[in-house]
Parts: C-alpha cells; structure tokens; sequence
C-alpha cells in the first residue's frame, strides 16, 4: 500500500516519476486499439426499497438512542433522507468509463474514491487500514444471523428463507424485531443491518442475504466496509453499460451525494462554512432539489461540462493521504461482497488538488469478477493479501 500526502510538492514529484515510469515500462493497456464494447444508450432500473418504516422508526428514537447510533455505525441513518433523482441517476450512468472504472463527462474524469466515502460516512469506528475481505469460513448464516439478532438457533432457522442462490431473510422480520427486542444495542445493530441491507446493498428487495451479514458481522471488527461500497457501485454500472440494462444494485444514495459535491456549481448554489462535526449526508438529506430536470437535459448538461463546472474537490472533502496504489498492483483492488474490482486513483487526483495521470491499467480488467466465477477463490486470495 502507498499513502502520500499529495498536497505537498515533493510528493506530487514523487507520484510523477512513479507514473512516469510505469508508463514508460507498461504504458496503458487499454489506450492503443481499445475498443469500446459499451452499449449507445443504457436502460437503467432504479427500483430502490421503500424506507418509511425504517425512518418511522429513527423517529420514534430518543437522542440517547441515536447518540449510540452515531458511534458504533457513524452517519448511515442519514442515507434513508436522500432521495434519488432517478433522471439524473439513468442520466449519470451513461457517462461510466467501465474500462478505466470513472465517469467520463466530455474531457472531464471523475470517480467516487475511498477517502471521500470514508468521509461522507464519518464513521468513528472505522479502521482505514483494515478492509473487509469475503473469507471462505464454515460459520453458518445462522450462526451469525444468531450473533447480531441475539435470537435463539430454532428461532433464526426458522425464519431462514432460500431466494434464488442464496439464504436470506425478510426484512418485515428485521423490522419486528427493532420494534419489541429487549436489549437496545440488538435493536440498533439490526436497524444498521436494515440501512445496509435495504439502501447500501439493495440487490434482493426487502429481504437481507447472507452476503450482507457476512460483512456486517464483520464491522464489530472495526473494518471499513468503504471498498466492499465501492466495489458493489463500479461492479453494478459496468454491468448495466455492458449489457446495456438492468437494475442497479450499488448505493444509489452516496452517489447522488457525491456527485452533488462536485457539480453543486450547476445548481448554482453555495454552501456554508462547516464544522469538525459538520455531516454532508445530513445536509444533504435536508436540501429540496429539483427533480423535474428531464434525462435529456440532464445528459445534455453532462456532456458539456467545463472544468469551470465543477469543483474538482468536494466541498466536504478534507485533504488527508490518498491511495494510489496497493501492494503489488499497480491501481487499487477493491473486494466487494458478491465479486471483486479495482479503479485507479490516479485519475482522479485533482479531486484532491494535485495534477492527473494517465493510469496504468496493466491487468485491469482481470481484476472484475463475480465470487461464482471460475477459480474465483485463487483470485480473491491474490487480491486479499495485497
């Protein structure tokens, strides 16, 4: 792993000639005589779960409640306010690049990196430096379902359901138990179950699978779950530009607020100075936008966006180290909960105020696959011990 304070001008030397090199010795894999295999148009489904009862609910907490909240699973409670605006949405994944994994707007690239997700979160558990990792382990979806739930075996067992090609759980049961459990640290680790399940993981609607509770149940472990986030949106729009439809099962909420982050100047608004305590997704679940902008017009404004658009660095964002690079790779690898993927930093640099690079995409594309694919497990291992 390579973390550089990119701010100072010794490093950005440093990150040059380290690009430079690269460059020099593998070039970029996909430059010279890619050919694109993405479809004209793609035709996005947006369906999202429906969130009243789960914002009934935090409602009806007192603060105390919500305080506890706060310091075990940071801002996600926030999510369940903002809404998606679903022309802008099906607007914004036409402009994904699946082969260099950003959003291209013209001659303007951007992505969703790991440092700003970190932020939006503002988890104080979280340990950066210790990622979620899909082990093989023989621990039983009840067994861990049992561990957060606090509920005995018979009871989990009983209310296990098989959907398709995995074990899952309905969320109305989820929901029973936030209402009547007794100890109240179950209730609150079952309502951030819900958030994580039903907003940042919506690919099985109103049901939890044991995907989820396998990275869940990991969190008490202080991991971040910011690349598994990462990974499960790039995985998800490459898949719909690929095929060109289907239904986009990533955190449609945090992309919404990044982008708005970076293209608040279309809106033509300011913010305020902010605190240390300061929560964007809180913010932003406050703010009323338009959402009568038609697709059209939202992908007209898209392709011509100027670099004097946007602001290249969010107005939330803090300067701090950035990723650029992990262990033997020359990008990032990111494991998700249902397949792995990478994305290169290095073309998103000036989201942190320092100049862009032409990424080395050497092996790349390798680094997309489905935990279900052929000889997966050999290739987790090799993404895992970078």
């Amino acid at each position: 792993m390579e973390n550089e304070f990119l701010s100072k001008v010794e490093d950005n030397a440093a990150v040059l000639v380290w690009s430079e090199s690269l460059q020099s010795e593998r070039r970029d894999s996909l430059a010279e005589g890619h050919v694109s295999e993405l479809q004209d148009f793609t035709r996005v489904n947006v369906v999202q779960n429906e969130l009243q009862e789960l914002r009934d609910i935090w409602v009806s907490w007192d603060e105390r409640i919500k305080q506890l909240f706060y310091q075990i699973y940071g801002d996600i409670s926030y999510l369940l306010d903002i809404r998606v605006d679903k022309h802008l949405f099906r607007a914004l994944v036409q402009f994904w690049n699946s082969a260099y994994k950003c959003f291209t707007f013209g001659e303007v690239d951007l992505v969703p990196t790991m440092e700003e997700y970190t932020t939006l979160l503002r988890c104080p558990k979280i340990q950066v430096r210790k990622t979620y990792v899909w082990v093989f382990s023989n621990q039983a979806f009840v067994k861990k379902l049992m561990g957060i739930s606090g509920m005995s075996e018979p009871w989990v067992t009983a209310r296990i359901q098989q959907k398709r090609d995995s074990k899952c759980i309905a969320w109305e049961i989820l929901r029973d138990l936030i209402l009547t459990h007794p100890d109240e640290r179950k209730r609150v680790d079952i309502f951030a179950l819900s958030v994580y399940r039903l907003v940042i993981f919506p690919k099985a609607l109103r049901h939890v699978d044991e995907a989820v509770i396998d990275l869940f149940d990991c969190l008490e472990k202080r991991i971040t779950p910011v690349p598994a986030i990462l990974a499960e949106t790039f995985r998800s729009l490459s898949s719909c530009r690929k095929t060109g439809e289907g239904r986009f099962i990533g955190c449609a909420q945090l992309l919404m607020v990044w982008f708005h982050g970076h293209f608040w100047k279309v809106y033509k608004v300011s913010y305020r100075v902010f605190s240390e305590g300061y929560s964007p997704l809180k913010e932003e679940g406050a703010l009323q936008r338009r959402e009568d902008i038609s697709e059209e017009k939202w992908m007209n404004i898209l392709q011509n966006i100027k670099e004097g658009d946007i602001e290249w660095r969010a107005y939330w964002m803090v300067l701090n180290e950035i990723m650029y690079q992990c262990g033997n790779f020359d990008w990032v690898p990111l494991l998700g909960i249902w397949g792995a993927t990478g994305y290169t930093p290095l073309i998103a640099l000036r989201q942190y105020k320092s100049r862009q690079f032409v990424p080395t995409t050497y092996e790349l594309a390798q680094s997309e696959f489905s935990f279900k694919a052929a000889h997966y497990k050999k290739r987790v291992q090799e993404l895992s011990d970078a």
